[in-house]
């Protein structure tokens, strides 16, 4: 079974006159290669997936896989029912593992995220990522539960969480069996997270700076705490500034600027208001890479 460790990086979708831009999704892709992530995630809440056609998720996975350079691939297919996220998890059944989110908008009980959970994975034999992010579900994968998952389902392998709740992810942490990851979800929690024994992160800041995020886990990898806490004292402004809207919001912007994609969202989401522009590019410029 795949363990997932290191920088991984969920990517933005790109769009051109409406479409997704597979062509600079690519050089994007190779980018992310050269710079030393560890592995790709496409099709997550980063990428924009729920407005994506299932002929448009086959085309991103295919041109993230198809450029990843024998990197793993892990596609988002999190739905809020059942017969949803099986549907994703046979379209998508090429991929080397699935990322699935809690159920969203409905607020299961957690007997029902462990219920979920297992019958989903039950519907592969690939690794299965939970993905825990409260603010974006308006549900919590409580400790236990994920405990539980990660005893009793053999291919659930590892837990993205962006919860925020920190106590809640080092029980998780100390708990966890043999052979079960803990990925940070926020980049502004992978130092104190990988310091407890996280075993990495599933990156934003990563499509903007890849180089730096990738020498910053390595470091953590090391033990280099010295180090990586320099680093993530550098990278703090730039984690922060992602999320003053909504993300993929002002991280196009900054791929916009860097000239690596056009700023362009599909609706509900709508382009960086000017004050966030302004923001991203002197975020960009203080860190040098602009």
């Amino acid at each position: 079974m795949i363990r997932f460790k290191g920088c991984g990086t969920a990517l933005f979708t790109p769009f051109k006159g409406g479409k997704p831009d597979l062509e600079a999704m690519a050089a994007c892709v190779r980018a992310q290669v050269d710079a030393g992530i560890d592995f790709l995630v496409p099709l997550g809440t980063t990428g924009e997936t729920p407005c994506l056609s299932d002929a448009e998720k086959l085309d991103v996975y295919h041109c993230a896989r198809e450029n990843a350079g024998g990197l793993p691939v892990v596609v988002g297919v999190g739905t809020n029912s059942v017969s949803g996220t099986v549907a994703n998890i046979r379209l998508l059944h090429e991929a080397d593992a699935f990322l699935i989110v809690a159920p969203y908008y409905n607020k299961p009980p957690q007997r029902g995220m462990y219920e979920y959970f297992k019958t989903v994975a039950s519907e592969t034999s690939k690794p299965v990522i939970l993905y825990n992010v409260p603010g974006r579900t308006g549900s919590n994968i409580e400790a236990e539960t994920a405990l539980k998952l990660a005893s009793d389902v053999p291919n659930i392998v590892a837990v993205k969480e962006a919860s925020g709740k920190l106590d809640q992810v080092r029980e998780i942490i100390k708990g966890a069996p043999e052979g079960f990851d803990v990925l940070s979800g926020n980049d502004g929690d992978t130092f104190e997270l990988m310091k407890d024994g996280a075993a990495g992160v599933v990156s934003v800041a990563s499509n903007v700076v890849p180089g730096l995020m990738a020498e910053f886990v390595h470091a953590m990898q090391k033990g280099d705490f010295a180090r990586a806490e320099g680093m993530d004292r550098s990278l703090a402004p730039l984690f922060d500034a992602l999320f003053v809207e909504p993300n993929p919001i002002p991280g196009k912007a900054a791929m916009a600027l860097l000239g690596l994609m056009d700023n362009s969202l599909r609706l509900p989401l709508v382009p960086a208001l000017p004050a966030t522009v302004d923001l991203m590019k002197k975020t960009l410029e203080d860190l040098g890479v602009l």
